[in-house]
């Protein structure tokens, strides 16, 4: 599934999840994150995460940037790695 520009993503409750009556409206828009039988399920806030970071990566990560800024260092500074 692809998400578009301004697509909406909705979860449901942790205890039941989306409505049933939601789901059954929208059977070719709902994605389920697979799970195995013998693990607990994802918190919500974790759900979120995994559907926020699938939407961005498919959007290529628009705006975000690829390096971090070090706050004492610089990476020009660094050595390179020593080989094995």
């Amino acid at each position: 599934m692809s998400y578009p520009d301004g697509a909406y993503i909705i979860f449901g409750k942790e205890t039941r999840g989306i409505p049933e009556h939601v789901l059954m409206r929208y059977p070719d828009r709902c994605v389920r994150i697979p799970m195995i039988d013998e693990a607990r399920s994802l918190n919500l806030a974790n759900s979120v995460a995994v559907g926020c970071y699938e939407v961005l990566r498919q959007w290529d990560y628009p705006e975000l940037q690829t390096k971090g800024e070090l706050h004492r260092h610089h990476w020009e500074d660094t050595e390179p790695p020593k080989s094995l």
